[in-house]
Order: structure tokens, then sequence, then C-alpha cells
């Protein structure tokens, strides 16, 4: 059983703050294949469309029938465990640092034996029948890339404390986080949420704070939750507020957003396309050149260090949306920047998450019909994408289905879209 995860005591500011090294990262483009669709949360691996041969490891033609008609399929990854071992020694630096590991090799009831990192709760392997039952799952370590865990079947209430599985996740417990925006439903919905995960402090952002707005007074009696003045169109204020808490933030979720729903002609001059332009991609720009170094410096600060960056997109942002085709085409804008930071992350071990949510209820949305993402559920789904450490979500139905259009003819859905969406 995983002990639960004790608050960690306060770093020693004499001490040297250590240096990421990260793991073993080079992958051929088949192999890819398993960290895209583990990027996403799912297990897959390759199925031959001849004789449904499952692969592993990935390779060009089927090992049975040497078909090149080769699919990736998502797996349950249910086997049983063959045997276990635990590495104390490595020439590698990041293992090095990280001993002892353990392995263990599991024959998959689909076919392929797999090596694969064991999580702390699985069980040894009894020498006698029947052999230890495990469900092998794919995460990103803090390269970016797919490496395979042995989960127990039935795990603990503690399991993601296990020491191996937080090393490759980034579950907000007890870690410091900035949500960027606390004036909307969705601001006030996260920062419950990660009070609920378990984070040490909360800083909220808000901008103009003459406005009072229903909701952040009763966030801000929570004990963990600190206000703190942001507004991602002033450059000097982010500079200010990155002086201030950068070096202690350990997850950025940039929820800030501007949501005008006017297309080309609809209406005239561009005020309502700037402003959505200097929040959604500007804002982003600005708050990434600031706190962006912090995080990368303070990567390797033991189970609690700098983690991730959310950015909160739209799945508009895939093909426009013509009815709101301006804030479509900034969160377009603010999509190619984030895979920017995400490159410019990925050195240093900050994992990228990007949100694509569907219409959410709210104001912008009105004219939108059901179903829409309640502000609590996004909340949760963001929440549960930095405990599975993935880098893409899609919350809600009309988000999963409109990806599942965009995957099958990006340009049939263009048509659809222009349509109305149906």
């Amino acid at each position: 059983m995983t002990m639960p995860f004790i608050h960690p005591p306060r770093k020693n500011p004499v001490l040297r703050t250590r240096q990421m090294n990260l793991p073993p990262w080079a992958r051929g483009r088949v192999a890819l294949g398993i960290t895209a669709a583990a990027a996403e949360g799912r297990f897959e691996l390759q199925v031959c469309d001849d004789c449904g041969t499952v692969q592993y490891p990935p390779r060009e033609v089927c090992h049975k029938c040497l078909s090149v008609s080769l699919r990736w399929r998502e797996q349950s990854g249910e086997g049983a465990l063959l045997a276990t071992t635990t590495l104390h020694h490595s020439n590698d630096l990041y293992f090095r640092e990280r001993l002892p590991w353990r392995l263990g090799l599991v024959h998959l009831d689909a076919g392929p034996t797999l090596m694969v990192h064991l999580h702390g709760e699985v069980a040894e392997v009894d020498k006698a029948p029947p052999r230890v039952r495990v469900r092998v799952g794919a995460r990103l370590d803090r390269a970016g890339q797919a490496v395979l865990i042995g989960f127990p079947n039935e795990g603990s209430a503690h399991m993601a404390d296990d020491k191996m599985l937080r090393e490759m996740t980034s579950d907000p417990k007890f870690r410091k986080v900035l949500v960027t925006d606390g004036k909307t439903e969705v601001g006030q919905a996260l920062v419950r949420a990660l009070v609920r995960a378990g984070a040490d402090i909360v800083w909220v952002g808000h901008a103009e704070s003459w406005k009072k707005l229903g909701g952040l007074d009763d966030i801000s009696a929570l004990p963990q939750v600190t206000l703190v003045p942001l507004d991602l169109t002033n450059g000097r204020a982010v500079t200010e507020l990155a002086a201030e808490i950068g070096g202690k933030v350990d997850i950025v979720i940039n929820n800030a957003e501007v949501h005008r729903n006017f297309g080309i002609g609809a209406r005239r001059g561009t005020d309502a396309a700037k402003a959505e332009m200097d929040i959604n991609y500007f804002g982003l720009l600005r708050l990434a050149q600031e706190f962006g170094p912090a995080l990368k410096g303070r990567a390797a600060d033991g189970q609690t260090g700098a983690t991730a960056w959310v950015n909160l997109l739209s799945v508009y942002a895939l093909s426009n949306f013509p009815p709101h085709g301006t804030f479509s085409a900034s969160k377009a804008a603010a999509l190619s920047l984030s895979q920017c930071l995400r490159a410019e992350m990925r050195p240093s071990g900050i994992r990228v998450i990007n949100v694509f949510p569907g219409p959410i209820d709210d104001d912008w949305n009105q004219q939108m019909p059901a179903p829409k993402l309640a502000p609590d559920t996004l909340a949760n789904a963001i929440v549960k994408a930095l405990r599975d450490g993935v880098e893409d979500i899609y919350p809600g139905d009309v988000a999963q289905e409109w990806l599942e259009r965009w995957r099958d003819n990006p340009k049939i859905l263009e048509r659809e879209l222009a349509a109305g969406g149906s």
C-alpha cells in the first residue's frame, strides 16, 4: 500500500537548486504513435488489419504475416506479471537520482510481452500460479515521451502518491498554483477544484479590482486562496507579479480570455477582435515570457517542484466556427503559440497542457443549444488532466464529437461548421 504523501518541508534557500536531467527521449517516428495516444490519456498498440496480431514494439510491418497494414488501437492493458526486478544502479543521470526503481515483465492478454515501470502497489511475483494481475497504462515522462507503467488492478486511496507516478504527473496536491482569472465562473470553479485536490496555495488573478463581481469574495475566503492583481493586457503588471511570486509558482493555469460572438461581417471595425487577441494570444505571450523562465528553473525541485502550464483554449481552435469567427481565430493563434511554448518547456521537464472545451455554459454561449459544458465539469477535467499527466484534453460531448469529425476529415468539418455545425 502506498504511504500518503505528507507535506514536504520548506526548501532550504541556501542549497543550490537542482538542474533537471531528462530520461532518455529519443524515439523513432513509428514509436511516437504510443506517445501521441498517451498525450490524450490512452494506451494504444498497433494491430494488423490482415491477421489481427497485436504488435509490440512498434514496427513497420506485422511480425506474423508481414502485412504493412497496421493501425493503432486502444488496449485494455490487462495482463499477468511474469517477473519483477529492482534497479539499484544506472549510468543514466535521470534514473541515478531516483533509485531504487522497479521494473516488471508483463504478458498482455492481447498477446505481446512488455517491459514496464511498476507502481509501488504491484505485488511481487509468486512462484506458483495464479499470477499477479496488472493493468498496463501509458504515461508521459518528464521528457514528454510515452512510457509504460504496470498498475495494480485494485489500488489504494493513495495510489496517486506513489513516488514514481508523481514524477510523471502534475498532481496539484501540496503545490502552489496561479489561476490567471478568478472573476469568471470557470476561474472560480477551478479554484474550488484545486483546493479540493489539496493545493497548498492558489493565487487568483483579477483585473480591474474596482469591479465587484459575484463569487470572488466567496473564493477569497478560502484559507488557501490569495487574490493578486493581474491584467494580461498590461505587460508591466505581469512583470511585477512574476517578480513577486514567479519563483514560487509550481503550476500556471491560464484561463483568462475574451469571447465575443462575431464573425467578419457581423460587426464593423476591429475593436472586438483586438480585445480577443490582446488577451487570448498576446496575454498568453506576456505570461509565458515572464513566468516561463521561473518555472523552468524550478522543475527539479523535488516532488513539489514546478511541473505544469495549462492553457484554456477552445475546440474552435481546430476549425473556425463562423458565428464565433474572431474568437476562433484568436484561439487558433493561441494554440500555435502554445505548441511553441511546449517545445521550449519540454527540455526542462515542464508539461504544457492544452484544454479544448466545447461551448461553455456562460454568457457568451447563451444562443448555443445544449449540451454545454458546466464550469465545474471543466474545472474537474483540468484537475484530472494534471493528475493523469496528459497533454491535450477535449472535455464535453461537443468537443469530443467535433474532434472526431475533424480527425476524420477537416475539410468536411469546415463545410459543416459553415452550415451551422450540424
